[in-house]
């Protein structure tokens, strides 16, 4: 064979593609398509091996379309124009064209701008393909004239599937027991050209012995999980550990962490991603939490992977089982927001240092209380500008220290109106 098996076994039509059903099966966006014989504009956007070329080849033959792929990664505008004059004089003799152009995010915005007048005259149907996520990488534009078909990787019972079709098209078995066919799948992790390549090395190899799930192990090198240190992959797993760590779900917080180190994430990223967390999150309902995450990410700094893993993990659990308060970040927010709409407002003179005589004569500091001096510690003076009037931005709430907090804070405003009411 001088074609790679993944090529060789691609499916002619829709109805020969395993796995999308959401896509492809009743009532799915493109086979709605196929029965209606009419094809629109797509974007494809799924993870590398679920199908996207697949399954726009085979769309192209389901309605007797000629197919024309290409990739923006080696394309530019040049090649956009020979395609559309080569799909005109084919409209001319009635022919219709599905112009396929792969990693389309790799298009700058003048690229993706050039096919936005022969998608409006119907020149092709285009069809593009991405890993990336459109809404970030695609133009509105080009966005606006398109179905969006959104692709998952394939499960375990469909690469077992695949396995066995390849089987039948090779006439081979492959040396494997049933354990090891399940954990072929598996390593494959939703990838079917890897499931294929890893087929045919197999078959090609001439393995003198069934072999076990430890020796596939030991045959093949395991598909590398699915991250991109910038893009979706990398965003959905940090979403995935702050959410589960919100939810004190400790044992899931766990794993979406692990996931990203056995993914190559960068740890300085994650330590930098878990104490914001302690701070927005927990905030005062344990005021540890921050001094743990500072700790634990110098522990690390200091003794590197993997000795410096376990720090990492114990910041995960503590985060995890701590008491969750947002008041410190919604404190943030509202000071934010008042100090933006009120300006310049001087602070109170009773608060300002008084350093000259003629601030002195102008009435800094005057009536300025110095609390350590009352008998409760507490003086009640305003602190706000005057033109303001006394603003609250800080609710602890009933959980960890915060309760203890609120109490303080209770206590003092009671103090306050008392004293209010005296003057």
């Amino acid at each position: 064979m001088t074609r790679p098996l993944a090529d060789l076994m691609r499916p002619n039509t829709i109805d020969q593609v395993v796995g999308q059903t959401t896509l492809l099966g009743e009532n799915g966006l493109v086979r709605r398509m196929v029965d209606n014989k009419k094809l629109s504009n797509l974007i494809l956007w799924g993870p590398p091996g679920c199908g996207k070329t697949t399954i726009a080849r085979a769309l192209a033959n389901s309605v007797d379309m000629d197919f024309v792929p290409m990739s923006a990664v080696f394309s530019g505008t040049a090649d956009i124009k020979k395609a559309m004059d080569t799909a005109r004089m084919s409209r001319d003799i009635g022919r219709n064209t599905l112009l396929f152009i792969d990693e389309i995010h790799r298009f700058n915005k003048t690229q993706q701008d050039t096919l936005l007048p022969y998608l409006e005259d119907g020149t092709v149907v285009f069809m593009g393909a991405t890993t990336e996520n459109p809404s970030f990488n695609l133009n509105n534009a080009l966005l606006s004239r398109c179905h969006v078909g959104v692709l998952q990787p394939l499960s375990t019972e469909d690469l077992l599937t695949l396995i066995t079709r390849a089987e039948e098209f090779l006439e081979k078995k492959l040396p494997l027991d049933e354990n090891a066919r399940i954990h072929l799948a598996q390593m494959a992790d939703g990838d079917a050209r890897f499931l294929l390549n890893t087929v045919e090395y197999l078959v090609n190899a001439n393995f003198k012995e069934t072999l076990t799930p430890d020796g596939l192990d030991s045959a093949v090198q395991k598909r590398a999980p699915l991250s991109d240190k910038h893009g979706d992959e990398h965003y959905n797993l940090i979403s995935a550990v702050h959410k589960s760590l919100r939810a004190s779900d400790t044992d899931a917080a766990l794993y979406w962490t692990a996931r990203m180190m056995t993914s190559g994430q960068d740890p300085m990223y994650i330590f930098r991603r878990l104490t914001r967390f302690a701070v927005e999150d927990v905030g005062l309902a344990d005021p540890n939490a921050l001094q743990i995450a500072i700790s634990a990410w110098q522990a690390y700094e200091r003794l590197g992977s993997p000795e410096g893993d376990l720090a990492l993990t114990q910041l995960v659990i503590y985060l995890g089982t701590a008491p969750k308060s947002v008041g410190n970040y919604r404190a943030q927010k509202s000071a934010y927001a008042s100090a933006r709409q009120t300006g310049s407002l001087m602070p109170p003179k009773n608060i300002l240092n008084a350093p000259t005589k003629m601030m002195r004569d102008l009435g800094y500091n005057a009536g300025y209380i110095y609390e350590p001096d009352t008998a409760s510690g507490f003086s009640g003076q305003n602190c706000f500008p005057e033109e303001m009037g006394r603003q609250k931005y800080y609710f602890p709430v009933e959980r960890g220290f915060e309760r203890e907090i609120k109490k303080r804070l209770e206590y003092w405003d009671s103090l306050r109106e008392k004293i209010n009411k005296k003057n």
